[in-house]
């Protein structure tokens, strides 16, 4: 599987108890989402491997996960920073006005006046809203992805246009 056939969803955070299970940080909507797909890809970069998911559990602050082939906490541990990822093929189409996250990284961000501020780096979630980090140079900004910012989103492009100040 190529990475750029995946999305990233989440990483593994360590082991989970003595029996193979991982801790998850899920990057997903629902905690839980991950847990609707039956075979995630663990690795970074360009190298990837399949594990099939066994079952999982929602914990308070994390996921934790039983995937085939992982059967004691030692294995579990050696997984530990992988990413997990989902073949894009896989996911839902996003609705109008909706982009998955892994679509919006990386791409150029330009204000009305045409001054480039950076690309998109991640997103982070606020509760409120979710944030673009955006780096530029030096300077790292936090746009709120909300539509008083946020102009237009144009994925073909690579761009995405803010009401944003190189000062702010």
């Amino acid at each position: 599987m190529r990475s750029e056939d995946l999305v990233v969803m989440g990483f593994v955070r360590g082991a989970f108890g003595v029996k193979g299970w991982v801790k998850v940080q899920a990057d997903t909507e629902y905690a839980d989402g991950l847990f609707d797909y039956p075979v995630w890809w663990l690795g970074k970069e360009n190298d990837w491997k399949p594990y099939t998911f066994e079952n999982g559990a929602l914990q308070p602050k994390a996921l934790a996960a039983k995937l085939e082939g992982v059967e004691d906490r030692d294995a579990a541990e050696a997984l530990r920073g992988m990413q997990i990822a989902v073949p894009r093929a896989e996911l839902p189409a996003a609705e109008e006005g909706e982009y998955y996250w892994a679509d919006l990284i990386g791409l150029e961000v330009v204000n009305q006046q045409g001054e480039v501020l950076g690309k998109v780096s991640e997103l982070m979630e606020t509760g409120a809203h979710d944030l673009l980090v955006v780096q530029g140079g030096d300077a790292q900004r936090m746009i709120p992805f909300v539509d008083q910012y946020v102009l237009e989103v144009q994925l073909a492009e690579g761009k995405i246009q803010v009401d944003w100040g190189l000062d702010y």
